[in-house]
């Protein structure tokens, strides 16, 4: 769309009752008329999106119609046998059209294109041949007069309440080419970054933030992109403005009762109303920091969510994007009560640092802190069942096994050996004071400096308040300043004070990481700036296999597509693809190299882990023909949303089906099962699909069934 840096131009995107063009229609030449649409809403089907108008004749037939997921175009009249008479609007009912499927015709970019000739019409659905129709049997020598005709296209209005756009639309000689044009000037859109969300609590699809009073309320950040269709960024002088809405109606949420905005944006600690602090576009990325003011409880328990918009470019909904529904709840609420809810398990295994893997995809940063850790996280009430059993393994204290005995009181959740928390376990008072954890807190932390490292606190302050991307951009600077023991004590420090232990290990890995990333990287690319995705892929594999410690077994042409769509490329990839993919790939492999998770990927019978998948294709697995799978059918895959710096990245999900016949996704946090304690004691520990196959919720490994 012209330069980079330009601002979208008032002619960029034209509302479809505004949308005119006209041409002149060669009975030898032809013509093409290509354009992408984008429909917002209809209500009745089918609908027509274009019509021609010819007015000679005073007649409107329809030429480009959406019916449901059916885009159908017509043949222009003046190509038909009989043209149709003074006030006619359509086509007669026995005129063939040419038609193509399309998945997600509403809400989506779909780029058209309509190539006319004497003897045929061709319909063009991103940029590929859809539909064909020959013009023989329809038309005459007399058909289409000497010389030319004119006629006009227009976007339909009236009662069809057809709303949308149209946009780069052109008409053009048959010999140019349609999907040239396709890829010369893609439209943009908004879009919610999902791997850099922090500080946000997922639950089954829904938002839970801490808002409320001032004392209360907490920071929450997030990154938007401006994407053209094919998901590249793209650099505009825009500024992206956040509000809140009520998520059933999208009517804006009312001030509080103070008149207090309902959004606050937080900048260098001081918090303004969202409306009036618009973040500007960098690179194609703006960077939110934001705190909800207004409790859902306080509003008839209704349900927000929060839209994102370019200023002064209100009703274009392709250049917006909403959350999911949120609930705001107080500090000391409990979200939600639910008769099974997996939120943590523990078991011993060994990936790095001395913490228990949990089960916990309600949270995109939990407090993944052990009960004995509970001194150094003065926000985290969250307990855990079946510590008993755990503590046979690893014996911390006396006041472990205390809280173990309390936790196994509650029927709710996981077995013994592996570890769950009920729903409510906010009201569940078992971590110590605000006083007493700040006090332990700053012991340890005094604890940890003594150990000399020379990373300030004001970095570390810095790491904990950020964003995703503030996170990766302050480690791939301090990686490359400090020694692997002063990042290791920056780890330790920021675990610490954050209360997420998690923290540690992605910034134990940042050295490798960025090391590692950048030889591969050079391989790949040889000093090109961009290089094709198909040769770049024999490196990746290479690189993956090597991290994985993995011999045996290599990636698939759907772990590579899975992998492309993270960069965000097509057939060329740049070294910024290359690093979004990289930083997805690499804590995958560094978890693939644990000796438990190392086994369950290369076996193959039963095959434990049978690639990487999507969200989408894993339920889709455990649909059968009649409905879902047995309860306790369950696959393992890697979260796609969770990338490094993210303390999930890495980690394995568990997709189920439950007792209630509803699918469950599961974080699998691996950090730490094989402690040195646990080594001293000579504790043989069972692996971890067998422990996966005791708990109650699994029975029996599903089956990834992917659509060719």
């Amino acid at each position: 769309m012209g330069e980079n840096n330009q601002i979208i131009g008032e002619d960029d995107y034209i509302l479809l009752k505004d949308f005119k063009v006209e041409t002149e229609v060669d009975e030898e030449k032809g013509f093409i008329l290509c354009f992408w649409v984008y429909i917002s809403n209809s209500n009745a089907f089918p609908s027509t999106i274009l019509k021609q108008v010819y007015a000679e004749t005073n007649s409107s037939p329809p030429l480009l119609v959406l019916d449901e997921k059916t885009l159908m175009i017509f043949p222009l009249t003046c190509l038909l046998n009989e043209a149709l008479g003074p006030g006619n609007t359509d086509l007669p009912s026995e005129v063939p059209k040419v038609s193509a499927a399309i998945e997600h015709p509403q809400n989506n970019w779909i780029h058209v294109g309509y190539e006319v000739s004497s003897d045929f019409v061709r319909l063009y659905i991103n940029g590929e041949i859809a539909g064909e129709l020959h013009l023989s049997s329809l038309s005459n020598d007399n058909s289409m007069p000497n010389g030319s005709r004119k006629r006009t296209l227009i976007g339909i209005t009236g009662d069809s309440n057809l709303q949308g756009f149209i946009h780069d639309a052109k008409v053009l000689p048959s010999t140019l080419s349609i999907k040239e044009q396709y890829v010369k000037d893609p439209p943009l859109r908004l879009s919610i970054d999902e791997s850099s969300i922090s500080d946000i609590e997922e639950d089954n699809g829904f938002w839970n933030i801490v808002g409320g009073k001032a004392s209360c309320r907490r920071i929450f950040s997030l990154d938007v992109l401006l994407l053209n269709t094919f998901g590249q960024p793209v650099n505009k002088e825009l500024e992206v403005v956040a509000s809140l809405l009520y998520a059933h109606n999208w009517l804006p949420v009312e001030k509080t009762n103070d008149e207090e905005p309902p959004l606050l944006a937080s900048c260098d600690g001081i918090e303004f109303a969202s409306c009036d602090r618009p973040c500007k576009l960098s690179k194609g990325r703006a960077s939110f920091k934001l705190k909800i003011s207004k409790l859902s409880s306080k509003c008839d328990n209704r349900q927000f969510c929060i839209k994102f918009g370019v200023s002064k470019l209100e009703g274009y909904r392709f250049l917006e994007d909403f959350s999911p529904s949120i609930r705001c709840i107080s500090r000391n609420r409990t979200p939600r009560t639910s008769t099974i809810v997996w939120k943590k398990i523990s078991a011993v295994h060994p990936v790095n640092g001395s913490q228990p893997f949990g089960l916990d995809d309600s949270s995109c940063e939990p407090k993944h802190n052990t009960v004995h850790e509970a001194k150094l996280s003065p926000t985290s009430k969250r307990v855990r069942l079946g510590e008993a059993k755990i503590s046979a393994v690893d014996q911390h204290s006396e006041e472990c096994n205390s809280l173990a005995s309390k936790q196994n009181q509650v029927e709710n959740g996981f077995g013994s050996r592996l570890e769950a928390r009920p729903e409510n376990f906010e009201e569940m008072n078992t971590s110590l004071s605000d006083s007493e954890s700040t006090g332990a807190r700053d012991s340890a932390l005094k604890s940890v400096s003594s150990r000399g490292h020379s990373v300030p606190d004001v970095t570390i302050f810095r790491y904990c308040l950020g964003g995703l991307t503030d996170r990766s951009l302050l480690l791939k600077e301090i990686a490359t300043t400090v020694s692997d023991e002063e990042i290791s004590g920056f780890g330790e420090q920021v675990s610490l004070y954050s209360g997420c232990s998690h923290h540690r290990h992605q910034i134990k890995m940042a050295k490798r990481l960025i090391d590692e990333g950048t030889v591969a990287w050079n391989l790949i690319s040889q000093n090109n700036l961009q290089v094709q995705w198909e040769s770049a892929v024999f490196e990746i594999e290479e690189q993956f296999m090597k991290i994985a410690s993995c011999s045996s077994r290599s990636l698939t042409q759907q772990d590579f597509e899975l992998l492309r769509k993270i960069a965000g490329c097509q057939e060329y990839m740049a070294q910024e693809n290359f690093e979004k993919m990289w930083c997805w790939l690499y804590p995958v492999a560094y978890t693939l190299s644990s000796d438990w998770v190392n086994e369950m990927w290369n076996s193959t019978s039963p095959k434990w882990i049978e690639g990487f998948i999507t969200k989408e294709e894993a339920e889709l697995s455990l649909q059968g023909s009649r409905g879902l799978q047995e309860p306790g059918t369950f696959i393992l895959r890697f979260p796609t949303s969770r990338s490094w710096p993210h303390p999930d990245a890495g980690s394995l999900v568990v997709t189920y089906v439950g007792t209630d016949y509803s699918l469950h996704h599961k974080l699998l946090s691996i950090d730490n099962v094989y402690s040195s304690g646990v080594r001293e004691k000579n504790v043989k520990v069972k692996p971890l699909q067998d422990m996966l196959l005791e708990e109650p919720e699994l029975s029996r490994l599903g089956r990834i069934m992917r659509r060719h």
